[in-house]
């Protein structure tokens, strides 16, 4: 996943807009001149990640405003780490404080999420993945975060791939009939999953030639089962209720992906505070 410098400044312009409205009325007490440092403090051990959009938010409002990082993105940090020092007008600090901080501290709760379950499943095969349960509006810069927490992206949207879920299969006429539909109607380099429920499903799958499918909410010994099944004909991801009290004995089976929804949507921000005095 890559991020743009203008897909930042967007983002960036749409939360400040969200934000200052009309003008912050409560930094307009300070003298226009007034200048100040601040410094960001992580109060929790995390893997830092969004410095892009933390230091856009200031320097949209004045790009004479420094930001001096002292860690790097993607840096797994203590608890009490200093994070950075932003030196500029007293104003513009104080306006971009809480949007620069929502930006930094989401993001680095994915990517420190996601780091956990990485490192869960150290040492076997599985490798884990996002999903599309992202927060409105920040689907790439999540997307970006789990990347920097050492995860994988599955389909951006629903422009990149098919994945076909139980509703399509329905709706479709069942397995075969809805992978021979898909085959004919994307282009041949289009990623194409299949969702099975049951063994029977997944022997159906196989039997078509499906290539890349997903285990949706099968147990630890179903997806043994499956990876007996399948022999390696078939990419297997396991996806449904996992968190980090079962992935390990998921990875273990020896499926090949685990997609995760809560590395996007059950995060926790990271505690940060900023202090600022006047210079």
């Amino acid at each position: 996943m890559t991020i743009t410098t203008s897909l930042v400044q967007q983002q960036v312009e749409v939360a400040l807009a969200e934000d200052i409205g009309s003008g912050d009325v409560t930094a307009s007490l300070l003298a226009t001149d007034a200048s100040a440092t601040a410094t960001v403090l992580s109060r929790e051990a995390a893997v830092v990640c969004g410095c892009a959009w933390f230091t856009a938010c200031f320097s949209q409002l004045d790009k004479h405003t420094r930001v001096d990082w002292l860690v790097h993105e993607g840096e797994q940090v203590a608890a009490n780490t200093m994070l950075c020092r932003v030196q500029g007008n007293a104003r513009v600090l104080l306006s971009a404080e809480r949007t620069a901080l929502n930006f930094l501290q989401t993001l680095s709760a994915t990517a420190t999420v996601t780091r956990r379950y990485v490192d869960a499943v150290a040492g076997t095969k599985a490798i884990i993945y996002d999903t599309r349960k992202t927060i409105p509006g920040w689907r790439l810069a999540q997307k970006y975060a789990v990347i920097i927490g050492g995860g994988a992206n599955q389909r951006v949207g629903l422009f990149d791939a098919v994945l076909l879920k139980e509703n399509h299969l329905s709706l479709a006429g069942g397995v075969a009939a809805a992978l021979a539909l898909a085959r004919q109607q994307v282009a041949p380099a289009m990623p194409i999953q299949i969702e099975v429920e049951s063994l029977p499903q997944l022997e159906q799958a196989i039997a078509v030639g499906a290539n890349l499918i997903l285990l949706d909410n099968m147990s630890i010994e179903q997806l043994r089962q499956a990876v007996q099944y399948t022999a390696g004909r078939a990419l297997l991801e396991a996806s449904g209720n996992i968190h980090l009290g079962n992935v390990r004995a998921i990875a273990e089976t020896g499926v090949d992906r685990i997609s995760v929804g809560a590395l996007t949507k059950h995060i926790h921000a990271i505690d940060l505070s900023m202090r600022i005095a006047v210079d």
